[in-house]
């Protein structure tokens, strides 16, 4: 009998057991996305506008994102090619700087969009199935296209900065707020303010995504074998390790007792998450 073959990279194609057909979705295009959101409008909730508009300055804070809204469209000028149509929902909260030292913080809404091109090539199969129901005929669902599906994955953005500036002037319906949708709302507890207020805010946010087009496919792939998984259930066994064993392998903190000279700016994700740089 072949030796077990872990997931991974595959050197011995000899312990292949069959070939099977599988439906899959297939990724025919993605790409990856480093954005730097320059003056994006910040919509505070209505209770904090008395603070904004005593506001000496504001700094940044952290950024949630709530949802992504996404539309995909075809190129009518290129076959096979989609327009990829985002909106990023965020639940900002900032630090404003009145006459104390400690600041106040302010919560409320900002909306990005984004455009991408992707290849998701071509199909018009309309497509039947059905979904079976214990003791009752099987419910027939409703059809639809094998049209490429667009999969966004994106990260909580980073506040790189926050300002405010005085407005002068009025200005029409916020179409921003407009197109808000309802549970996207229901995430701030109050009302958002999209008047005409005397001062605003504008926020730039670093946001790190991913965007693919997948289709439904079937595909013939290589089986070895059935995938048991090998590590045991603990059970909660490590809650009753002794704690003075595992105080003693943390190693011992030297940069706590000597600093270094020079402190180095933060180079990853969540080194920049937790810095309070973009803040200052």
């Amino acid at each position: 009998m072949p030796e077990k073959v872990m997931p991974g990279p595959v050197t011995d194609l000899s312990g292949i057991r069959e070939a099977v057909c599988i439906h899959t979705r297939k990724i025919y295009d993605s790409c990856r996305d480093k954005d730097c959101i320059e003056d994006l409008r910040f919509y505070p909730k209505q209770q904090y506008m008395d603070v904004i508009n005593r506001a000496l300055s504001v700094k940044g804070g952290s950024a949630k994102l709530l949802h992504v809204y996404v539309d995909v469209e075809p190129v009518s000028f290129n076959r096979g090619f989609y327009t990829v149509d985002m909106r990023f929902f965020y639940a900002v909260t900032l630090q404003a700087y009145l006459s104390s030292p400690a600041p106040v913080s302010v919560e409320g809404l900002c909306v990005f969009d984004k455009r991408v091109i992707l290849f998701g090539s071509e199909g018009n199969a309309k497509i039947f199935s059905s979904s079976m129901q214990t003791g009752e005929p099987d419910h027939q669902l409703m059809r639809r296209a094998n049209s490429p599906i667009a999969v966004v994955e994106a990260v909580d953005p980073i506040v790189l900065d926050a300002r405010i500036t005085d407005h002068c002037g009025k200005r029409g319906c916020d179409c921003d707020l407009c197109e808000v949708p309802a549970f996207v709302s229901s995430c701030f507890d109050g009302e958002l303010c999209g008047s005409d207020e005397a001062r605003r805010i504008y926020v730039t946010l670093g946001q790190f995504s991913i965007v693919r087009l997948e289709r439904d496919t079937q595909l013939l792939i290589p089986v070895y074998n059935y995938c048991m998984p090998e590590k045991d259930c603990s059970c909660g066994a490590n809650r009753s390790e002794d704690p003075c064993c595992i105080f003693r392998n943390i190693a011992f903190p030297v940069g706590e007792f000597f600093p270094p000279n020079t402190v180095n700016l933060p180079e990853n994700y969540e080194d920049a998450k937790a810095s309070c740089i973009f803040g200052e």
